[in-house]
């Protein structure tokens, strides 16, 4: 087990990887029994219950009742101790940072979000952070203290050559080169960065609709147009944490943007970003095209198309397809991904007819032919991936019972 002190082998290293193998077990199924513990590790009786035994006097694991309903005597049910650990993540974007923190099992046990409008902060950025982290642990009835491991997801991503953000100039005080040894100076736990479409994949791969492939590539739609890339079950980040950033991916169907970085947009954005949506939706003669953020007059207009059969709402689902399609195509042909997942409110508001449009137009355009889903985590995806990451390091740490 990777991270496990000891000589591979020895008696120490066998025990932590069958504990390990348990608490596993019982954060996938919930409460069980000793034998059934046993069935499933492979594990004698004795031997399970020494084990049991050892992850109770470790805080790990708890009784939670006995089994009913079954013939002989009841049976003691144990599940990890939810209250083991917590870890926490933030959804930071230029309106508003949302924050969560989640026990060891999973649940979310605090939330808060912070707004912060304007194009200059009001507060430095440590200061938002920080009081939206202290929001959610006070939710929680915990203390800063009291979490393992943030994990903080924003638009663009942190250079690891300089520590700088790079690919969000939308993202108003987070340019700083000094900001995150602030941040570390500020924050009692270890806090780690991630692009926020990255982190809606992680969401996809551990509970929703890439469950189970190791190549696929997530679309995003929503205030700005994004992908993730998952090579062998990895993220793939690229040399400046940039890969996956295909607003700025030069296509066909609009002219040249020059100077990506300084415009934050490029040509598949101007195609296909939701910006594009309402234009395209005059053009085309639709009705009663609303007004307001163009993230969100863009899911209206997809949502009412994806209801309409005929007409303007139906040219415009398609025309939007089309243009998604012409993008994706690029990506397709370089990776050759088993799976495309259509993510972001943009995109899962035209559901089944979108994806269907969408996957009829890549086939048209692309030689591999991937199959294209609609994502199944809609509740905050990059808040609940960001809660995922944290999970997965503190679970490594905390579960590891080696040392």
């Amino acid at each position: 087990m990777a991270g496990t002190a000891g000589t591979p082998g020895t008696p120490r290293v066998l025990r932590a990887m069958n504990d390990r193998a348990a608490l596993d077990l019982l954060l996938e199924h919930g409460p069980l029994s000793r034998t059934r513990i046993g069935k499933l590790t492979g594990l004698s009786k004795p031997t399970a219950s020494q084990l049991l035994a050892r992850l109770e006097a470790a805080g790990l694991v708890r009784l939670t009742g006995t089994s009913e309903g079954r013939p002989g005597p009841s049976a003691q049910l144990y599940a990890v101790d939810p209250t083991a650990a917590y870890a926490a993540g933030l959804d930071v974007t230029p309106h508003r940072i949302r924050a969560a923190v989640a026990d060891i099992t999973g649940r979310t046990v605090g939330e808060h979000e912070l707004h912060t409008p304007g194009r200059r902060p009001a507060r430095s950025v440590v200061q938002q952070v920080t009081d939206a982290l202290d929001g959610a642990v006070k939710a929680a009835g915990l203390a800063r203290s009291d979490v393992h491991r943030l994990v903080i997801g924003t638009p663009g991503a942190f250079d690891p050559t300089t520590g700088r953000l790079r690919y969000a100039s939308h993202l108003p005080g987070w340019h700083s080169p000094a900001l995150l040894d602030d941040l570390a100076a500020a924050l009692p736990m270890p806090v780690e960065y991630e692009n926020d479409v990255n982190l809606v994949a992680l969401a996809e791969q551990r509970l929703g609709a890439a469950r189970g492939h190791e190549d696929f590539v997530l679309l995003w739609n929503e205030e700005g147009l994004g992908a993730a890339l998952v090579l062998g079950g990895r993220l793939h980040r690229g040399w400046t944490g940039g890969a996956g950033e295909v607003g700025f991916l030069p296509v066909p169907g609009t002219p040249l943007v020059r100077q990506v970085t300084k415009a934050n947009s490029g040509g598949y954005q101007e195609l296909a970003g939701s910006q594009a949506l309402p234009r395209l939706a005059r053009e085309l003669g639709v009705p009663d095209v609303p007004s307001g953020p163009h993230h969100d007059v863009a899911t209206t207009l997809v949502a009412r198309a994806a209801d309409h059969a005929s007409g303007p709402h139906q040219e415009l689902l398609q025309a939007y397809a089309t243009r998604l399609a012409t993008g994706l195509a690029s990506l397709v042909s370089v990776l050759d991904p088993e799976l495309v997942v259509l993510s972001g409110s943009t995109l899962t508001a035209g559901g089944e007819v979108l994806r269907a449009l969408v996957q009829a137009e890549l086939e048209e355009l692309a030689a591999a032919r991937p199959r294209l889903v609609v994502g199944d985590v809609r509740e905050h995806p990059v808040l609940r991936g960001a809660l995922e990451s944290a999970l997965a390091a503190t679970r490594d740490e905390v579960f590891d019972t080696s040392r």
